[in-house]
């Protein structure tokens, strides 16, 4: 069983902005599968298929991004998930727009989804898909995660759908390493 958890906060005010990267890519990866991500349980919003007789749980957790950790949790106890099954997308300020990452561990980097993710699973080694937000260093960290994306900016992610739909069912049958070694270019 895999689990493919797509990192963001819930609600109107936080579509469309910087730090919802993981619902924004995760909901377009359901969008291939015919699938809407609606289901609630476990403190998120998850939907379940099946590929190549292995069940796949698609999750957002709705616990706003600094305790998305706790659903993440529920979801593994309950369906007994083991954490090297497990693959997060998250935004990245590090990395340009337009650009992505795979990663299998490390720490957090400052990112609070992920360090409560940490505090949960209990390990810094689980895979994760980083997508590059940019960073603006005249505004405050916040201010700019939670800020709205620009145009120009969000037909750039737009552009990286099928790529990372790509990658997300890749993820689902092939070795990380090789999935790093395909994905992860300069």
């Amino acid at each position: 069983m895999k689990l493919i958890v797509g990192l963001g906060n819930p609600g109107k005010e936080y579509e469309n902005t910087r730090h919802n990267m993981g619902f924004f890519f995760l909901d377009n990866y359901a969008k291939t599968k015919n699938l809407e991500i609606n289901t609630k349980k476990f403190n998120g919003l998850l939907t379940e298929f099946v590929d190549k007789n292995e069940k796949v749980i698609l999750l957002k957790p709705q616990t706003y991004m600094n305790l998305s950790g706790e659903s993440v949790r529920k979801v593994m106890d309950f369906y007994k998930i083991d954490v090297n099954d497990i693959l997060v997308i998250s935004d990245d300020l590090d990395l340009p727009i337009g650009n992505y990452r795979l990663k299998y561990k490390g720490s957090c980097g400052g990112h609070n989804g992920l360090r409560n993710i940490e505090q949960h699973v209990q390990t810094q080694e689980y895979k994760r898909l980083k997508i590059g937000i940019s960073k603006d260093d005249e505004m405050d960290t916040k201010d700019y995660v939670l800020g709205k994306l620009s145009r120009k900016d969000k037909k750039v992610l737009e552009e990286m759908v099928p790529t990372i739909n790509s990658i997300l069912d890749d993820f689902l049958d092939t070795d990380f390493e090789v999935l790093m070694s395909k994905y992860n270019h300069k």
